[in-house]
């Protein structure tokens, strides 16, 4: 039972004002990734048998992604953003890199030198998990996310390209019992839930924490804060990233906040803690979405949104005109939603000029079967199950 699936998808909207560029998603518990072209048409694909929740494209061309999560390892199981392991695709899709641990979860970033920062859950120590304050412990109403002996909290590691450790910092040492207090309405069974990893010009990591609504910039060389921002201005944000000006950019998802939910994209000064710019809709409530979701600035000036939990992915001038709008089609089932959906957790438009296209054959015609399925004119929903 639910809603009507028979809306528009694929290519809603495309004008002159729109970036020129190509569009990188994989929806949620699907076992692809597709490249997308200005006019929302399938032109370059990759398949991994283990999933492909999310991915990047490398500079040599091939795609870094996380797999689905592992569904026999109770400290995670169910838990959002979980994934089984990270692996390097070329472009034919054949895995030339991988590195497995369950504990593996949401992001990921490779360096320069060829090393690679993960993103993973650790147990925490009884002692630690009963200083810290907030949330409940009831089982969620929706879904299962079964139990676990111990609090799960977050560490970023560095690894070489055989997978050696470097160094790992725990977050759990930077944070205060006082200011990080797990969200009321949030389950206990994790501490922060990270849900963002990237690297600010002069290394350091900026983090994003869901279940305190925090965001913050760790000292690689110290292991502490060097800035946060959140203390109720922001609702369970996601994707963090750092702009050429020096702000931050970040997709505030605005659940469990005062008022009416919805969500938002803001740049914030991290200097002095002022929201230079945001992008609302009106009524904002036609802008929501409970989780995921992202925000990358555009080289021209324009913002590139994922409204993750409708699929929706959308442009917007600094003025916030939409200038272009695309409604993912594909549905797919994810361990956690075990029924058909069209959610994706991030998405990102890449120039059409990066050399990286160099390297891959773009061929809407080798696709033609499945962008005639998604006209805009003629496709619903409904008529798209690709696991």
């Amino acid at each position: 039972m639910g809603r009507s699936t028979h809306h528009p998808v694929g290519l809603i909207h495309n004008s002159e004002e729109a970036y020129k560029g190509y569009v990188l998603f994989s929806p949620l518990g699907s076992n692809y990734a597709n490249l997308l072209d200005e006019n929302g048409d399938v032109i370059h694909r990759w398949h991994c048998e283990e999933g492909i929740v999310y991915g990047k494209l490398l500079d040599n061309g091939n795609l870094l992604c996380r797999t689905k999560a592992p569904t026999d390892v109770p400290a995670v199981y169910r838990v959002g953003g979980s994934s089984s392991a990270i692996v390097e695709l070329d472009p034919e899709s054949n895995i030339v890199w991988r590195y497995d641990d369950p504990m593996l979860h949401h992001d990921f970033q490779r360096l320069e030198n060829g090393n690679t920062l993960l993103l993973l859950f650790e147990n925490l120590p009884h002692e630690i998990s009963a200083q810290v304050q907030g949330g409940h412990n009831e089982q969620d109403k929706t879904f299962d996310i079964g139990t676990s002996e111990y609090m799960l909290g977050d560490l970023v590691r560095e690894i070489d390209e055989d997978g050696k450790t470097i160094k790992e910092w725990p977050i759990s040492s930077a944070l205060s019992y006082e200011e990080d207090v797990i969200c009321h309405l949030e389950n206990r069974r994790e501490w922060t839930h990270g849900n963002s990893l990237n690297i600010t010009d002069k290394g350091d990591f900026l983090l994003s924490f869901r279940s305190t609504s925090t965001i913050g910039i760790l000292g690689r060389d110290s292991g502490e804060f060097l800035w946060k921002f959140g203390s109720g201005r922001l609702g369970h944000q996601h994707h963090p990233t750092f702009l050429d000006n020096g702000n931050i950019l970040v997709f505030d998802n605005g659940a469990h906040t005062k008022g009416l939910d919805h969500s938002r994209v803001i740049e914030i000064n991290p200097n002095n803690d002022e929201i230079m710019w945001i992008y609302e809709e009106t009524p904002p409530i036609d802008f929501y979405s409970f989780f995921i979701s992202s925000a990358d600035r555009l080289p021209n000036g324009n913002t590139f949104i994922c409204e993750g939990a409708s699929g929706r992915f959308f442009e917007v001038t600094s003025k916030g005109d939409v200038v272009w709008e695309y409604m993912n089609p594909f549905t797919s089932v994810d361990l956690i939603f075990d029924h058909p959906n069209s959610i994706v957790f991030r998405a990102h438009k890449y120039g059409i000029d990066n050399p990286i296209f160099k390297k891959l054959d773009l061929n809407p015609d080798k696709y033609q079967d499945i962008n005639n399925l998604y006209n805009k004119d003629n496709a619903t929903r409904n008529t798209i199950f690709l696991p």
